[in-house]
Order: structure tokens, then sequence, then C-alpha cells
């Protein structure tokens, strides 16, 4: 089954599971290298660099203003067709990938 918003399959969820597997063994590693170094040690400061295509899609902050307007119009009105099953399987489905039962 395809989740309707993210477009991802059960696959993806069992991947996040080994990544999780992954990043767990990472920090048991680090805190084990942690509890092993020396306490003079400075912490090391993490830098993010963005591409320049990430950079201008920031900057132009493309999106449909009108389309915007007209769906919070819907909502005030409350006349925005909602799915709520739909919406209630999408829950699950984020729950599910978030390790949740």
């Amino acid at each position: 089954m395809t989740d309707g918003i993210s477009k991802l399959g059960r696959s993806a969820v069992e991947m996040n599971s080994s990544a999780d597997k992954l990043k767990n063994n990472k920090a048991a590693a680090d805190a084990t290298a942690e509890k092993t170094s020396p306490a003079s040690s400075a912490p090391a400061n993490d830098e993010v660099i963005l591409s320049k295509a990430a950079e201008s899609a920031i900057a132009a902050g493309d999106f449909d203003a009108a389309k915007v307007a007209q769906i919070k119009q819907a909502l005030a009105e409350g006349s925005y067709p909602l799915d709520e099953r739909r919406i209630a399987e999408s829950f699950v489905a984020i729950e599910t990938m978030l390790g949740g039962k």
C-alpha cells in the first residue's frame, strides 16, 4: 500500500527501521567513544551547506497565493472536502514510520 501523502510504500517504512538500527548503533559507538576520550576535548561544530538550487528555492518561496487563499476560504466556510478515512490512514502510516505501535 502506498501512502497518498508521502507516496511511500511499505518498503520505505522497512528501510527506515534499518536506518534507525544503524543510527542507534552509531549512537552507542559515539557514547562509547565519549567515555574513552579525554574530558578536555571540545565539541564538534556542525555545519550545513546548501546547494545553489536549494538557496534559490528558499529565497524564491514560490507558491500559488491564489490557491492558498481559496483553500483558506473553503476551510473557513466549512466547504473544503476532507476524507476522514484517508487522513486516519495517513496518520497510521506516519506513526508506523516513527516506530509507534
